[in-house]
């Protein structure tokens, strides 16, 4: 430790230099010292105040579960959005048997009574195409199934599917069939016969056009990229589609949101196959993954929505996927609530997941 004495003799020995020379001398600290400062804030500065983030402006939605409780969850995003209001509500039908197929009032009288509520809101169902749909089935299985649903085998499900959809007010619902066919996760997969899936999902579709009082949109939706089978290979002709959507989450690892956009199949050949068919885009399904919290693919997504105009986009709102109820993501979370929200929310050491 200096002496005081130390400090004092330093203190006369700079009094007697020339105001010149401590001139220069507090020039070359500031200009070594200001462009650090300004390097350090820029570093430290939250991804969210870095530049204004694109307000997509078109119908949006949070998946928060299938149930009565996933359908009050949405209330609750709408107040951590700052209010700003969710006008999709998107659920999924059980692929476990055809009797969840067809559909139950549990599920449908929740969002029946939202979607009454407020003009304007929307419906989206995700409907499987096969059951025991998550349950592993070999591609012999999946083959046999698509080629008994293209000869009609299932049509008094989706019969009976319609009917109670117009039933509880939801004859205008969008249907997602048989998404992500161009995977291996499902059952209604299509690379074991495309053209044994293609066949079929023209079947649903004419069978669910005949139930009185619908009108249901149609919406063929993959998985972004090539997957086990290059996706418009499975494409059933724009006669039996209304709406090309496109589940697209962050992934692969390392793959950045501009390699998501020019990567085979990627967004930005999903966009002009759209336009190529004349049907509006969608995003049933988007969220963060396999890159963690990841504020780049978040906010280039909600830019790619401001620009290309989606027909809705549902943010799916659980862990590792979601900024809601995954604390693990608040960084992402504070992007999505600038670009949902009614309202600018605060830097991301607020906190961004749920309360």
């Amino acid at each position: 430790m200096r002496s005081l004495r130390s400090l004092r003799s330093r203190a006369r020995t700079w009094a007697t230099w020339p105001r010149v020379a401590l001139t220069v001398l507090l020039a070359v600290a500031l200009v070594f010292l200001l462009p650090y400062a300004w390097r350090t804030a820029e570093r430290k500065a939250p991804p969210s105040a870095t530049g204004p983030v694109p307000r997509p402006g078109v119908p949006s939605g949070f998946f928060t579960g299938s149930d009565a409780a996933g359908v009050r969850r949405i209330a609750e995003v709408e107040r951590w959005l700052g209010g700003a209001p969710l006008t999709v509500g998107h659920t999924y039908l059980p692929g476990d048997r055809w009797s969840n197929i067809e559909g139950h009032p549990a599920l449908f009288e929740p969002w029946a009574r939202w979607k009454a509520e407020r003009p304007g809101r929307m419906f989206v169902l995700n409907v499987p195409l096969l059951d025991r749909n998550e349950e592993g089935l070999s591609d012999a299985e999946v083959r046999a199934g698509l080629r008994s649903g293209a000869a009609g085998a299932f049509d008094g499900h989706f019969r009976t599917l319609g009917g109670r959809l117009v039933t509880y007010g939801l004859a205008d619902s969008v249907l997602v069939l048989g998404w992500e066919m161009n995977g291996t996760t499902y059952a209604h997969r299509c690379g074991p016969d495309p053209e044994a899936w293609k066949a079929y999902w023209r079947r649903v579709v004419e069978v669910l056009r005949e139930v009185p009082g619908q009108r249901f949109r149609f919406d063929f939706t993959p998985s972004r990229g090539r997957d086990a089978i290059a996706w418009p290979d499975c494409w059933p002709g724009d006669d039996v589609v209304d709406v090309i959507g496109l589940d697209a989450y962050d992934q692969p690892a390392g793959l950045s949101f501009e390699e998501q956009v020019a990567e085979p199949y990627g967004l930005d050949f999903h966009a002009r196959f759209a336009a190529e068919h004349g049907k509006p885009v969608s995003f049933p399904e988007w969220g963060l993954f396999r890159n963690g919290d990841n504020p780049a693919y978040v906010r280039g997504m909600l830019d790619w929505f401001a620009r290309h105009r989606p027909l809705y986009q549902t943010f799916t709102d659980y862990c590792p996927h979601g900024v809601w109820e995954c604390a693990e993501n608040p960084v992402s979370g504070e992007i999505v609530r600038a670009g949902l929200g009614a309202v600018r929310p605060p830097g991301p050491a607020s906190g961004s997941a749920r309360p």
